[in-house]
């Protein structure tokens, strides 16, 4: 059984896939240009990775755009992501939609410009008829934060009388959490070879695959994507139980 109650079979691709797309800013700087450059390959191959997952079964993709420790990093450089988030959802609302992807926002935000709140919202609302992949993408977003601020919703409703604190369990917490409508995710990829969570999904992906591959993110092709979800297959997840 998986930490939400359902049963994953031997042999069968993962449903859902998070990534850590890590490597942007060394991409660019092997080839003696600015980090924002790689910041856009990033976000072109996020496009590419999108189109394969119907073919491959993967009903649900969740991308790790921009992390809660991202502000720490030089003003321009957070300006310059910001604006390129802008521009992304702004160039491709069209194409999700005629792509059937329906796409999602998790993280906080609150700290995040007011204008690209709204296209947010708006991309939302323009896909949520969609039911083909779901593409989540993860803003000013991480795993701590998101904890927390689940805990103190829970919180209110406990003090309004809303939920009884002793009925409170495992399956509670989700409830409340930035990714209550989705599946956990059955496989995590990181790439750029570095061999860390930093922050990402960490109640969601208790149980969760870990793929950590050399490639750069604006490296990382279709074709690998491809081989990972392939080579999930050949995984045994027996949940802390003992495989007979």
């Amino acid at each position: 059984m998986s930490a939400n109650g359902n049963t994953k079979v031997s042999g069968q691709g993962p449903d859902h896939v998070a990534i850590i797309m890590d490597g942007n800013g060394r991409w660019a700087t092997q080839r003696g240009r600015p980090r924002l450059f790689g910041h856009h390959a990033g976000a072109a191959r996020v496009r590419e990775i999108v189109a394969v997952c119907p073919d491959l079964g993967v009903k649900y993709l969740t991308v790790f755009g921009f992390s809660t420790e991202n502000w720490k990093r030089t003003q321009s450089e957070v300006s310059g992501l910001m604006s390129l988030f802008r521009a992304y959802i702004q160039k491709e609302t069209r194409g999700l939609v005629k792509n059937n992807v329906k796409v999602r926002f998790i993280g906080d935000r609150i700290r995040l410009d007011p204008k690209l709140v709204a296209l947010m919202d708006d991309l939302e609302t323009a896909t949520d008829h969609c039911d083909g992949t779901n593409l989540t993408v993860a803003l000013n977003y991480g795993g701590r934060d998101e904890v927390a601020r689940a805990t103190k919703r829970l919180a209110k409703d406990v003090a309004i009388g809303e939920l009884d604190p002793e009925s409170i369990d495992e399956e509670t917490l989700p409830r409340y959490l930035d990714t209550y409508v989705l599946p956990d995710p059955d496989l995590v990829i990181r790439t750029s070879g570095e061999a860390r969570v930093s922050n990402f999904l960490l109640w969601q992906s208790a149980y969760a695959e870990y793929e950590f591959v050399d490639t750069l993110w604006p490296d990382f092709s279709a074709a690998e994507f491809t081989l990972l979800t392939q080579g999930f297959q050949l995984r045994k997840r027996n949940y802390g139980a003992v495989a007979e």
